[in-house]
């Protein structure tokens, strides 16, 4: 009986690798990038791209374990939703009052741990950042957010 158990659900797992799926499609960084318009030093950059583009950029790099089912499927839902709150791929499309916005969210959601996700930081070692290197994205954030903020009440007059 456990054999017969054991051998179905090997089968229902390499029937689940056979089904087709759309992959979020990567694309080479556009003139739209966040760091094609916004003034970065190399340190802070590179934090950046470790602990945030593979879910808010189109700069995915996925793990090997990101082609099997159902870790794929979970993967690919993660990428989606967060590049619909936040796609720094898309940054210069994006007026003003959303970068100011964007800005704020992501130094919230930052100082309260939310971000980096704690099920990426186990995978990422690039993702568990140091108090010190979270306080520099931080400020970059606020920075930015100061900057559009000024700009989006100054076309509002």
């Amino acid at each position: 009986m456990k054999a017969k158990i054991i051998i179905g659900l090997v089968l229902i797992f390499v029937i689940l690798q056979i089904l087709p799926r759309e992959k979020n499609q990567n694309r080479e960084p556009s003139e739209a990038d966040i760091f094609k318009v916004e003034e970065t030093s190399l340190e802070l950059r590179s934090l950046i791209k470790g602990a945030c583009y593979d879910c808010h950029s189109f700069q995915t790099e996925y793990p090997w374990y990101s082609n099997l089912a159902p870790f794929s499927w979970w993967i690919d839902n993660h990428i989606d939703h967060a590049r619909k709150h936040l796609n720094f791929s898309e940054w210069a499309t994006y007026d003003a009052e959303k970068k100011s916005h964007k800005a704020e969210e992501a130094m919230e959601e930052i100082e309260e741990g939310e971000m980096p996700m704690e099920s990426y930081q186990l995978a990422h070692s690039s993702a568990r950042l140091s108090a010190k290197e979270k306080a520099k994205i931080l400020e970059w954030f606020k920075g930015l957010h100061k900057k559009y903020q000024s700009n989006s009440k100054a076309t509002v007059r």
